[in-house]
């Protein structure tokens, strides 16, 4: 069974990163769904990890190929238009200097998207984002964890940012006081301008439409899909539906296949030094060796001194 708590919440532990990204990727078309995914976990993922300045640095995979019953139809909202995804990735920093050292050198990352990418959009967080509650255990998951989770992204039903942010702030608080609700993390980017597209990757797409200027992103976990459709259909969730089409015009959700955890409070994890599937093996045999120091000094620096 996978380790969460129903006293502790963990909450707390993300605040040390107070500025970062939420970036959605799309694979590029003609390369197969396994060979993106390996590549983004295991090439692409331990070259970010390595890039100085980095406090966070987490892949979300998403599934194409889970049901239709994510997110429920509200009256007034739409899914977007033509938006499909294969990841979201957060990259956060513990202070702007730090940031700035990251992109001073981050160069050297981006020329590697477009090997897997077509299209990436850097979302801005120049004030961080907010973990609501948090009753996982792990604060390095590396896979599939066993519980139902979920990226939901609302696009403003208009442009006045400060108004969007302070209803999804309240909207999710409500949401995350839910008992049936293990985690909530909640995003509320700048609005992004196309005329300063980000992230700086060449021959990748990094432009969106209208509708996907202004959005929050909620990331959900749930103990089953049971207790999602429960929470959805509770007296609660239903309760706030009516104020939800004044303020968002667009909800589309995405199913978690995985979740990847690189750089944590400024340290490599064992997927960012060595990569996920073989962080995975080291832990799956409990080959304790590999996590010794000499070994991680190895195999970071080339060298035992």
């Amino acid at each position: 069974m996978p380790r969460v708590s129903i006293t502790n919440d963990y909450a707390e532990r993300d605040a040390s990163i107070a500025i970062n990204s939420y970036t959605t990727v799309l694979r590029r078309p003609r390369v197969p769904h396994e060979v993106f995914a390996t590549y983004w976990r295991d090439v692409h993922g331990p070259l970010c990890s390595r890039i100085p300045g980095l406090g966070w640095y987490v892949q979300t995979h998403l599934t194409r190929e889970q049901d239709a019953h994510l997110w429920p139809a509200i009256g007034g909202i739409t899914p977007f238009d033509d938006y499909e995804l294969d990841g979201g990735v957060e990259i956060g920093f513990a202070s702007a200097a730090n940031q700035e050292v990251f992109n001073a050198a981050s160069h050297i990352l981006f020329a590697d998207e477009q090997n897997m990418f077509a299209a990436t959009v850097a979302y801005a967080l120049p004030n961080g984002s907010r973990t609501l509650v948090d009753r996982m255990a792990d604060p390095i998951p590396n896979g599939h964890d066993g519980f139902d989770r979920m990226h939901v992204h609302f696009g403003a039903a208009g442009r006045d940012a400060a108004a969007f942010g302070a209803y999804m702030a309240e909207f999710a608080g409500t949401l995350a006081a839910d008992p049936a609700v293990l985690k909530l993390r909640l995003h509320v980017p700048d609005l992004y301008d196309n005329a300063d597209p980000a992230p700086p990757a060449p021959n990748v797409n990094h432009l969106v439409p209208d509708e996907r200027a202004l959005i929050a992103v909620i990331e959900f976990a749930f103990e089953t899909p049971l207790t999602r459709r429960a929470f959805f259909e509770s007296e609660a969730f239903l309760a706030m539906q009516a104020g939800q089409a004044a303020h968002i015009a667009h909800a589309s959700a995405f199913a978690v296949s995985g979740i990847y955890t690189y750089v944590r409070d400024g340290q490599l994890t064992t997927a960012g030094l060595r990569g996920s599937r073989q962080a995975q093996l080291i832990e799956q045999l409990g080959a304790n060796n590999q996590l010794a120091d000499d070994v991680r000094q190895l195999i970071y620096t080339g060298s035992l001194a």
